[in-house]
């Protein structure tokens, strides 16, 4: 696949959630190398447009990645076709230590090990202890480890610096930026300042669909559409 293809297509989802719509009707398309960001007001659909694309919660439309259906098979098979989930709440597995559910996560013969243990030293010290015993900052990069430990082909993240304090900020944002350099990336985030730094293109959503799209930085340097689309001036987006 050359680096002007899309790895994700996603066309008409629509998803329910205990019978409500939660997406209306999105469609956007994901380039195969870089960082895509979905941006948006609280409670349009950002999360909820990640977790259809998975199969967590029921959806129709069509997706393909890499030219293949997916939007009907269930997750575990999604997931072994090479899309890799790093969830908005974390959901490590709290009495497992660090070790253990990075363990759970592997797939592959040979997981990407020095790879989690450069780009997260602290989770090599803290390898025996219980996950549910680290700090939010930490669990969030036992999280993110779990999905760089394979050679995923696309990877979904969702609010990774949610709740973290600056230094965390930091490192994992820079983690997600040399992980984008060998997968294509998704990604739901709030932190217009780690958009800058990260994202190539966005997408922006509003009322459970897609209203624009563009380049990240033509997005967050133009006042007009960052006020009008998500809420705040360029100058705090800057």
């Amino acid at each position: 696949m050359s680096a002007g293809e899309a790895i994700l297509r996603v066309q008409g989802l629509r998803c329910t959630i205990a019978g409500q719509q939660v997406v209306e009707d999105v469609s956007f398309e994901v380039p195969a190398t870089g960082i895509t960001a979905v941006l948006g007001r609280n409670g349009v659909g950002k999360t909820s447009t990640l977790r259809g694309i998975l199969g967590l919660i029921h959806r129709r439309g069509t997706v393909t990645l890499a030219g293949e259906r997916i939007d009907g098979l269930p997750t575990h098979r999604i997931v072994r076709r090479g899309v890799g989930y790093v969830p908005e709440d974390r959901e490590v597995f709290a009495k497992l230590s660090v070790a253990e559910n990075l363990a759970l996560a592997e797939r592959q013969k040979n997981p990407r090990r020095e790879l989690v243990a450069e780009l997260f030293p602290d989770l090599v010290a803290r390898r025996d202890q219980a996950a549910g015993t680290l700090s939010g900052g930490q669990q969030q990069m036992v999280s993110v480890a779990r999905a760089l430990i394979n050679d995923n082909r696309l990877l979904l993240v969702d609010e990774p610096t949610k709740g973290l304090a600056p230094k965390i900020v930091t490192e994992v944002a820079a983690a997600l930026e040399l992980a984008s350099q060998t997968v294509p990336i998704l990604l739901v985030e709030q932190n217009l300042e780690v958009v800058r730094r990260l994202a190539d293109d966005a997408i922006v959503i509003a009322g459970g669909r897609v209203v624009h799209v563009g380049k990240a930085r033509d997005i967050l340097d133009d006042d007009d559409l960052t006020r009008r689309l998500l809420g705040v001036h360029a100058e705090a987006a800057a």
